[in-house]
């Protein structure tokens, strides 16, 4: 239960300790009681002795995904509301983690502001629409691969293994950027 009964508790986890921290004063700047954690197994022991309102979790947390903090954070508190923040967004990870109970993913760089605007929205950011054109095959396959790497934890070699390509083909293309349509 929050202690601060007038201030919505917030948990930020990123392990980026500037981005973190930055972003973890603009929400008291805000208004917001804020939590921060850099690791999945922190911010579960935090939830636990006080569950959030709110929870802005990166996708890429170290040892873990910030997809197996979403699903920890909700079996804790099914009305807390997740927002996902990444660096490298793909469709795949959007679905997975709105599937997993996330109402937002936004991409980084972002800050408190549209963090807050996409939690006061009601429409469910990234959500695809109609409207979407159809992606390009390079960017299916680069969604794809994301999306088994994801699966293998960032193990490369389990994700070269699952895909049926070489491993140094696999590091080559995780090397570029994701294909722009």
């Amino acid at each position: 239960m929050n202690t601060s009964q007038d201030k919505p508790l917030l948990l930020l986890v990123d392990d980026d300790d500037r981005f973190r921290d930055r972003l973890a004063k603009a929400f008291v700047l805000r208004g917001y009681e804020v939590q921060s954690a850099s690791s999945v197994e922190e911010a579960i022991t935090k939830a636990k002795t006080d569950p959030p309102e709110y929870a802005v979790v990166d996708l890429r947390l170290p040892n873990e995904s910030g997809l197996d903090l979403i699903r920890e954070l909700k079996q804790l508190d099914a009305e807390t509301k997740i927002a996902m923040l990444t660096g490298v967004g793909s469709i795949s990870t959007a679905v997975e983690a709105m599937r997993l109970g996330a109402v937002h993913y936004l991409q980084k760089p972002t800050d408190a502001d549209q963090i807050l605007n996409a939690f006061q929205s009601e429409e469910v950011a990234a959500a695809p629409t109609t409207d979407e054109e159809v992606p390009s095959l390079a960017r299916a396959e680069w969604e794809y691969i994301q999306r088994i790497l994801t699966d293998c934890g960032g193990n490369i070699s389990e994700a070269a293994r699952r895909l049926k390509i070489h491993r140094r083909s696999l590091q080559r293309k995780l090397q570029k950027y994701p294909p722009r349509d």
